[in-house]
């Protein structure tokens, strides 16, 4: 391991424009769980099977019980960035680093600073009525029970995250693609590359350097590979 951190360290020197793309795991070290692990979201029981839970069908066919769940298992109290998101947003910063590419909705990125970020999947952050379009943050969702109802017109309050079955947003996906067409270095962390359409897009990197940093082996062809926690392996380097 000391090789691979010192070629990452090498990497982390030589590159002007890295990209970051990273996946449920960048988040695990700040206590929330992933999705495809053993322990997972995915492994537990519910009524319905988790990916319908977190669908479109779900929400506006069982309003009630995709907000019980959505509450429970993606609202979480007192998680804070970890040394992963810290380390990202120094490179940027710095201006190493242009753009962080995330897979995640837990808003963890802009909290630790990081400025140009592509939310591929929404935030629980946001929340807007779907009849008036008025905004509303996440402590609206979490104390308006049983369904989030507009103060403004009543109509129904649905998170900004794109659910199974929804398409991610067109300039979302346009920004990513532009600053992988652009980097020099692709960081891909914390994901197992299972979800499309959003795992198709390193396809658009045709940069320099390849680095997979995941906690379970993931095959990308010509990659450097580090395996263990995203946050552990990136506060070894030093952003120069």
């Amino acid at each position: 391991m000391n090789a691979d951190i010192e070629k990452l360290q090498k990497i982390a020197d030589s590159s002007r424009r890295m990209v970051f793309f990273g996946g449920a795991g960048v988040s695990t070290e700040s206590g929330l769980k992933d999705f495809r692990s053993p322990d997972g979201l995915y492994a537990e029981k519910y009524k319905y099977p988790p990916e319908y839970m977190l669908s479109a069908d779900c929400f506006y066919r069982h309003t009630e019980e995709f907000f019980e769940f959505y509450r429970e298992k993606l609202l979480a109290d007192g998680i804070s960035p970890n040394a992963a998101h810290y380390k990202v947003a120094e490179a940027e910063k710095k201006g190493r680093l242009i753009a962080v590419i995330t897979q995640n909705i837990d808003g963890l990125h802009q909290a630790a600073g990081s400025k140009n970020v592509y939310e591929l999947h929404g935030s629980v952050l946001r929340n807007y009525c779907t009849r008036c379009g008025a905004f509303y943050d996440e402590k609206f969702i979490k104390n308006r029970r049983p369904v989030p109802l507009c103060e403004k017109c009543g109509g129904v309050v649905k998170p900004d995250v794109v659910l199974y079955g929804e398409n991610l947003d067109e300039q979302t996906l346009e920004g990513s693609v532009r600053a992988l067409r652009n980097a020099d270095t692709l960081i891909v962390a914390g994901t197992s590359l299972q979800v499309y359409p959003a795992a198709g897009l390193i396809d658009y990197f045709r940069g320099e350097n390849l680095v997979v940093i995941n906690r379970d082996p993931v095959n990308v062809g010509g990659a450097l590979f580090l395996q263990g926690k995203v946050g552990e392996i990136l506060s070894k380097i030093v952003i120069k």
